[in-house]
């Protein structure tokens, strides 16, 4: 929006990143996930508005007189489709993979099953009418020169934009809400780990033995995110290698695994290996998610600086 607004402009994207991590650092300083419950309920506002604003501006610029050619072919190198097809494996591990946030909140209390149940129907709901309504509609104007955030193809640097204005702007500013709201639930597994020893729980949430260290912890956590952001500003390669190496064995290795484990279905069992097989294709998947997404990592590795203006997708 700035860059739009004041074409030359002084302020570099390390400097709006670093007005986020101050918003972030002050946001971070709710106690428990519990405490987020109406910031994720708003978040779900925010994704299926943001949606819906991608769509019919994607279907406005597809129909206007300066629709963009569209080219629908793959890569021509067979091995280079194959990377990137292991790669999309990966991003998709990833935005499945949030699935495994109500998965944790509901084995907390039980009864977990309907909890559970209800919670992840509703996860991929939302999930499967906000990803594939983006993504559809945006391969279907841009083709294979679609940006991997739709709103960059939809404001190209050097020609006008392809959707009026205002509603663009009403999309970046429910992406960057959003991200609020993600940030904050993603984090809560990290302070978890952290405040396991540096709390006393024998003492109050808020007394100043718990207080201070939980201010302090939280806000170095936010400030190195916040550094590692600016410093690297890479998006969809981060985004693969997050779902090869944490996604993909969280949701489909380790819970095979662990049925196996606890309830010993029998080795001439249909389930075992039923178990087995997913274990052992979906390891395969995340070795060669991983290697795909680092080696386009590597790739894209030259095409940007430090503390750059330009994020590589």
């Amino acid at each position: 929006m700035y860059s739009s607004l004041s074409p030359d402009g002084s302020l570099k994207l390390y400097v709006f990143i670093a007005m986020v991590t101050v918003v972030m650092i002050v946001l971070s300083q709710f106690p428990t996930f519990h405490s987020l419950r109406h910031i994720n309920l708003a978040s779900l506002f925010l994704s299926l508005g943001y949606s819906f604003i991608v769509v019919g501006a994607c279907i406005h610029a597809g129909l206007s007189k300066n629709a963009p050619s569209r080219d629908y072919s793959l890569e021509s190198s067979e091995s280079a489709r194959v990377f990137n097809a292991f790669t999309s494996i990966s991003i998709i591990a990833a935005i499945f993979g949030n699935g495994i946030l109500p998965e944790i909140q509901a084995t907390l209390a039980p009864p977990a099953t309907g909890k559970m149940v209800k919670g992840l129907l509703m996860c991929y709901t939302v999930i499967l009418v906000t990803f594939y309504s983006t993504a559809v509609s945006g391969y279907w104007v841009f083709g294979n020169k679609s940006n991997s955030n739709i709103l960059k193809s939809l404001m190209p640097d050097d020609e006008p934009s392809l959707a009026p204005t205002w509603v663009l702007g009403l999309g970046v500013v429910c992406v960057l809400l959003q991200l609020f709201a993600i940030g904050l639930v993603y984090s809560q597994v990290a302070y978890e780990i952290m405040e396991k020893k540096s709390a006393d729980v024998q003492q109050g949430m808020f007394s100043k033995r718990n207080l201070l260290p939980r201010i302090i912890l939280r806000t170095l956590y936010m400030i190195f995110c916040g550094f590692m952001a600016a410093m690297l500003p890479f998006f969809g390669d981060i985004n693969g290698v997050v779902g090869a190496i944490g996604f993909i064995p969280l949701d489909f290795v380790l819970p095979m695994l662990l049925y196996n484990m606890t309830y010993k279905p029998p080795k001439s069992s249909l389930t075992y290996w039923l178990n087995l097989s997913i274990m052992v294709v979906f390891t395969g998947a995340g070795l060669m998610g991983a290697f795909s997404s680092i080696r386009k990592l590597v790739l894209d590795a030259g095409k940007f600086k430090l503390f750059s203006s330009d994020v590589v997708d």
